[in-house]
């Protein structure tokens, strides 16, 4: 929708500067132009308004009482746009970083590891943005997105952070309710728990049921949620048993709060990636700096099977 009627840009400017200094002179001294050029814009607005905002007694002005008014607005607008300016020129500068990932992988695995960057780096701003949906990365002004993806978007580099291995997840209490020695039909016919995502490459218990040779089953009950946090602490509550990606979880396992409640794993080929454009321009120190410590983070399962990879494709070319 249109906004409108909007009055001459340059004029608000003028007119907030001229109420706020009671003074043409002073103005126009603060914005760097003539007298005569701060009253053609007061002019201006008041002809565009059709109402005076200034009164002129010999050489002083005053505000009229409309004037008083739309002071009063104009100074609220033009502090916003500031403002918003303001943060937006905050993250453009060298010592900033900007991270665009899940709120599973925001909350799970990096934010437990975060504090020993800013140990080290404590000259360098991070800004954090949690976001589900890896659709249109590229208009989001990121150095980085961290999603988890089979196949990476379109003019994306992919790094990957650590591999996809899934097993189901409970507490310790529910688990001695159903029985801890009761057979898998009888942990996954009681209570599952679904996670509901609009990301279509998690795996789904249908699927880890026929990835691992397991049947179909049907549980008595489900819970379905959309937020992969939640589904986990639903887990830890004892509301039922959860698919869970093992570097997600892997705190809660220490710590006891969950348990595996059966020995099947499924490790797939996918990872959870470090997603980057691949026309970033000039790239800062900071950015480099936390690329690195980035990718430090990786088990060394996933540097181990990365080598393989390459090995492979590098003899499969030779042999070619």
């Amino acid at each position: 929708m249109k906004i409108t009627p909007l009055p001459p840009l340059n004029s608000l400017v003028a007119f907030e500067a001229a109420s706020r200094h009671l003074s043409f002179t002073l103005a126009a001294h603060e914005l760097n132009v003539t007298q005569g050029a701060i009253s053609r814009q007061i002019r201006h607005l008041e002809d565009f308004l059709g109402s005076a905002l200034f009164s002129r007694i010999n050489r002083n002005i005053q505000l009229t009482m409309t004037g008083l008014q739309y002071r009063k607005a104009i100074n609220m607008a033009l502090v916003d746009i500031a403002s918003a300016t303001g943060e937006v020129k905050k993250w453009q500068g060298e010592n900033k970083v900007t991270v665009s990932t899940t709120s599973a992988m925001a909350a799970l695995w990096l934010l437990p590891r975060i504090a020993s960057f800013q140990n080290e780096h404590e000259e360098i701003d991070l800004r954090i943005m949690a976001s589900d949906s890896i659709q249109d990365l590229r208009q989001q002004e990121c150095d980085f997105n961290l999603f988890y993806c089979r196949t990476p978007p379109e003019n994306m580099q992919a790094s990957a952070l650590f591999s996809e291995v899934v097993f189901p997840v409970c507490s310790p209490d529910y688990l001695q309710k159903v029985g801890p020695l009761s057979s898998p039909e009888e942990i996954f016919s009681k209570t599952l728990l679904f996670l509901e995502d609009s990301h279509t490459d998690w795996l789904s218990w249908e699927q880890w049921f026929t990835a691992v040779h397991l049947p179909q089953f049907t549980p008595k009950n489900r819970l379905n949620i959309n937020n992969y946090p939640m589904l986990l602490q639903a887990a830890i509550n004892g509301q039922g048993v959860a698919l869970a990606w093992g570097e997600l979880s892997e705190n809660y396992l220490e710590s006891g709060a969950l348990i595996r409640p059966v020995n099947q794993t499924l490790r797939t080929t996918s990872y959870f990636s470090m997603l980057e454009a691949t026309d970033t321009g000039r790239v800062t120190a900071s950015v480099r700096l936390f690329r690195e410590w980035l990718l430090n983070q990786r088990p060394a399962t996933v540097s181990v099977a990365l080598l393989f990879f390459l090995l492979h494709q590098y003899w499969f070319h030779v042999v070619q």
